[in-house]
């Protein structure tokens, strides 16, 4: 069987030209719109030289339905002390004013009040300027002494808390000096006959404020301890 006869060539032996594809067209490309221009801002009048503008304070408001604010208390005078006073500061009881000097402290002179305390045998000395905030006085008037005479022929007050925390509320009123509070706590733990006896605890504090008030009583009364207590137990049992 004779082959196929070979397909028809160009002249000279050459290949026809190939037929070349038009490449296939890009996508478009998306142009980002132009930002908007920018207003230029009002030239600051402050410079770098020149002081800030001054600011106003804002007013305060009152808290609604809050304790109002309690008008600034007044600074209590200097009291001054001279040799000889019988002075009372409050986590010691009554004492004598020995006289003032001046020690040296830390290469300063600081005046000084010089207390002692016969019972305890003890001496203090309170600068002059922390006299009024260490809580020292003079003894208190006949008429505050008057006061806390009524305070022991009220009727007792006693809290229904535990007995400690009803302890720690008698001390503090001891160590706070005051005649009225120490003639509360005289007046609360006072146990006439008939009444329950006193607990031991009970009985220590309670001798504790009768010593400090019957010490400050007979030194007004310009008399010793025991009358001053015995005075004082009339006025409980008169109550």
């Amino acid at each position: 069987m004779a082959p196929p006869p070979a397909p028809p060539r160009g002249e000279a032996g050459h290949q026809p030209p190939r037929r070349e594809e038009a490449a296939p067209a890009t996508a478009p490309i998306a142009v980002a719109p132009a930002p908007p221009p920018v207003k230029p801002s009002a030239p600051s009048l402050a410079t770098a030289d020149s002081p800030p503008p001054p600011t106003r304070p804002m007013p305060q408001r009152p808290v609604m339905g809050g304790p109002p604010t309690p008008p600034p208390r007044a600074r209590a005078p200097q009291v001054e002390f001279k040799s000889g006073d019988h002075v009372v500061y409050p986590t010691h009881g009554v004492g004598q004013v020995q006289g003032i000097e001046e020690i040296p402290v830390a290469g300063f002179s600081l005046k000084v009040i010089i207390v002692t305390f016969e019972e305890n045998r003890m001496t203090l000395r309170v600068p002059v300027n922390k006299a009024a905030s260490s809580g020292l006085r003079k003894l208190a008037s006949e008429a505050l002494i008057r006061e806390a005479l009524d305070v022991l022929r009220g009727r007792a007050r006693i809290k229904r808390t535990m007995w400690s925390r009803r302890a720690q509320e008698y001390e503090q009123k001891i160590n706070s000096g005051d005649p009225l509070a120490i003639a509360e706590v005289v007046r609360d733990l006072h146990r006439n006959a008939g009444q329950p006896d006193q607990s031991f605890s009970e009985r220590q504090i309670y001798e504790q404020a009768l010593d400090r008030l019957a010490a400050e009583l007979a030194a007004i009364d310009r008399t010793d301890k025991a009358a001053a207590s015995e005075k004082l137990q009339g006025v409980l049992k008169s109550g």
